[in-house]
């Protein structure tokens, strides 16, 4: 069960940053495993049984992210990574970034949590663009559920030229070659070391279960450019 991270989970990130080398990593090993990752796997297996019990459909499955970084793009940095992140998503072979993942970050400045597609194909992206211009009301009105609630922000990657435009709440969409809707905290709050936390991401995530479908059945259409 998850009892809240602590501030030797705090501690641990500071001192990986500042001491990412594999001498100090294997010294305090022990801390990463039970102030650390530990209790991130037990947030993540707790958040992940209430989005699967609200969406048994989806097959959903938690995956905790690994410290150590690909030795192919170190460029320069140490070894291991001073944040962890977990996702929830569906079964799939695809890359991470590639797929929509309702995720979860704990970071030395602060944490946040939300719905991404980091590197949604072109394809994806074209998909959602016929369906706005042919039938937008759907995703207008997740879209103005989410902006009611204000906890998330819409962060996109654009195109340099725009793809069009159809409205003033749909164009950040429309104009978008990746997204991610975030919820950011700079520091670390109370809430961070309490079961409290488990309540608070899940209610949060749950929301944004319907705009994470719609995407998912963007991805069932057929190619518009066909």
């Amino acid at each position: 069960m998850f009892q809240g991270f602590s501030d030797r989970t705090i501690d641990f990130m500071w001192g990986i940053r500042f001491n990412n080398e594999k001498s100090w990593f294997e010294a305090n090993k022990e801390t990463y495993l039970r102030d650390f990752y530990q209790p991130m796997r037990e947030l993540n297996r707790e958040v992940w049984e209430r989005l699967n019990a609200a969406a048994p459909d989806l097959g959903l499955f938690g995956k905790v992210s690994r410290i150590y970084r690909d030795a192919r793009r170190l460029h320069g940095r140490g070894p291991y990574k001073d944040h962890l992140w977990w996702s929830i998503q569906r079964p799939t072979d695809e890359e991470f970034a590639r797929r929509p993942v309702l995720w979860f970050e704990l970071e030395p400045e602060g944490w946040s949590y939300g719905m991404g597609y980091y590197q949604a194909p072109p394809v994806t992206m074209a998909k959602l663009r016929h369906r706005l211009d042919h039938d937008p009301a759907p995703f207008e009105k997740l879209v103005r559920q989410i902006k009611k609630q204000d906890r998330f922000t819409l962060e996109t990657e654009d195109y340099k030229r725009p793809k069009g435009h159809l409205s003033a709440l749909l164009d950040p969409w429309y104009n978008a070659r990746s997204f991610a809707l975030s919820r950011d905290h700079k520091g670390h709050q109370p809430v961070l070391y309490s079961h409290d936390l488990v309540d608070l991401v899940g209610e949060d995530l749950e929301t944004l279960l319907p705009i994470y479908r719609y995407i998912l059945s963007v991805e069932a259409d057929p190619d518009p450019r066909n």
